[in-house]
Order: structure tokens, then sequence, then C-alpha cells
């Protein structure tokens, strides 16, 4: 893996996270407000399932 593809990654990971805010602020705000409501437990279980959903989805676009 190169360092371009690490930028890269970050630059879309950034531009992906801008959309939401930039698209709909108030819907996003209030997303945010829902989710800081959350149990520690049901964080931690979501977390874990994007970052399995995220790996996952780089094994395929790698092989």
């Amino acid at each position: 893996m190169a360092w371009s593809d690490l930028f890269a990654g970050i630059a879309f990971y950034l531009i992906i996270e801008g959309l939401f805010p930039f698209a709909s602020p108030q819907t996003w705000r209030r997303g945010l407000a829902g989710i800081a409501q959350l149990p520690d437990h049901q964080l931690r279980s979501f977390g874990l399932a994007v970052v399995i959903a995220g790996l996952a989805l780089l094994f395929v676009a790698r092989s």
C-alpha cells in the first residue's frame, strides 16, 4: 500500500462525512442528538459492525 492510497482513503472519508451536514444540516444535527442518547453498549455494537463492514469492503476491493 502506498501513501497515496492512504491519503486518497482519508480524502474520500472527509468528502463523505462533509456531504451529510452540507446537504441537510438540521437532519444531521437531529441524528447526532439521537446518537448521543444511545447507551454505550449499542454504540460499541454499532461501531464494531461498521469496522467489520469496512474491513469486508476493503478485502473485496483489494482482492
